[in-house]
């Protein structure tokens, strides 16, 4: 199961705008000529037009057609605005590349340029450490920036302690803030940002209780040594999935190590009768089951495993991977007018806004198996 062919084609119109084939003010394809470009119903094509209605991008005209909204760049409190994006991952986390081509792109039609880790074009942060992200925060702030999206640190020692200094050196110059994915502090704590992702609880739930569903009772969550909140949360909402449905949880539940590690997983294993593995997300999930092969333990007849995100590879993996879908470009629409309110009501309270996530059914949880 894909994106809904709605969302594409609202991708594809976005991206054009974006791109400025239309202009401001310039006039869209009909609904009938949408209908045959895409080869998809009217419903269909409404439905994408109004997405961008809703958000602000486009002005629909009874009689008279779609029109792309009038820029406002040539105002002078809209000049040289500029956001900036600091996501360590960047390049290598699936997810985060989704989000922030969305994101450019949204900006670019609300008159917002993006920096990427200091540039206007896109740039490569996998590695980057915090050292350099301190520092890229006091370019941020050296240049202006009118917010910056922040994807907090994970899987480092020092992630804690950066990703506080980072956040108060924007506090500190009153540049706001809009985190993305994940928050500072362990979960349920929350920190005082605004913070833009998904209902992690309820998507442990739902991986969980759909395991539950398909007849496994004794399951494992295996996550990687200093992972984000986020991932406390999923295993919070996998452990009220158990208890809704009256299965013990193992002892221990969570499983924490490398799923490369041969002996690691073969701890998970081995002797105790795992019947499902519930991966933080689909690249441990894809790893996990590879040190499955090498261990000679099919997925999923003799063990089921799911994962988290829905990146690309989860339908090439030998086994397609059954995951709960990340709504990437919502994320991306709902960071951008979280922005947007945050610099025009400095005083507005946090908030929380969290999608919800969609399970993607596919091989390696079972549910095909005769």
């Amino acid at each position: 199961m894909g994106e809904p062919r709605h969302r594409e084609i609202s991708r594809e119109l976005l991206t054009e705008i974006a791109n400025g084939k239309y202009g401001p003010g310039g006039r869209l394809p009909s609904e009938a000529q949408l209908c045959q470009k895409f080869k998809v119903s009217r419903p269909t094509v409404g439905r994408a037009l109004r997405e961008l209605q809703e958000q602000g991008l486009i002005d629909r005209r009874v009689g008279s057609g779609t029109f792309v909204r009038a820029s406002r760049s040539s105002s002078p409190e809209s000049a040289n605005r500029q956001l900036g994006l600091l996501v360590p991952g960047l390049g290598k986390i699936e997810i985060f590349d989704i989000i922030c081509g969305e994101l450019a792109g949204l900006a670019r039609v609300h008159d917002f340029g993006i920096l990427w880790g200091g540039n206007a074009r896109p740039r490569t942060d996998a590695d980057m450490t915090t050292q350099e992200a301190e520092g890229l925060a006091d370019l941020f702030i050296e240049k202006g920036v009118s917010g910056v999206f922040f994807a907090p640190f994970e899987h480092t020692a020092d992630r804690d302690p950066a990703n506080r200094r980072i956040v108060e050196k924007f506090r500190d110059a009153g540049v706001p803030l809009i985190l993305i994915d994940r928050d500072l502090g362990a979960f349920p704590q929350r920190t005082p940002y605004d913070l833009v992702g998904i209902d992690n609880f309820a998507g442990g739930y739902f991986l969980a209780e759909h395991l539950i569903k398909l007849g496994a009772r004794k399951l494992n969550f295996v996550t990687r040594p200093l992972s984000a909140a986020t991932v406390q949360s999923r295993i919070a909402g996998a452990l009220g999935a158990l208890t809704a449905q009256g299965v013990h949880a193992m002892d221990p539940f969570v499983q924490v190590g490398d799923p490369s590690d041969l002996a690691f997983v073969r701890r998970v294993v081995s002797g105790r009768r795992v019947d499902a593995v519930i991966c933080t997300n689909d690249l441990t999930a894809a790893q996990f089951m590879q040190s499955l092969v090498r261990l000679k333990v099919g997925v999923p007849r003799s063990l089921r495993v799911v994962g988290f995100d829905d990146v690309r590879y989860a339908t090439l993996l030998p086994v397609q991977l059954t995951t709960m879908q990340q709504p990437c470009r919502e994320i991306a629409v709902a960071a951008l007018q979280a922005m947007r309110e945050r610099i025009a009501e400095p005083a507005l309270p946090p908030r929380s806004i969290l999608l919800t996530p969609r399970l993607i059914v596919r091989e390696s949880c079972g549910a095909y198996l005769r």
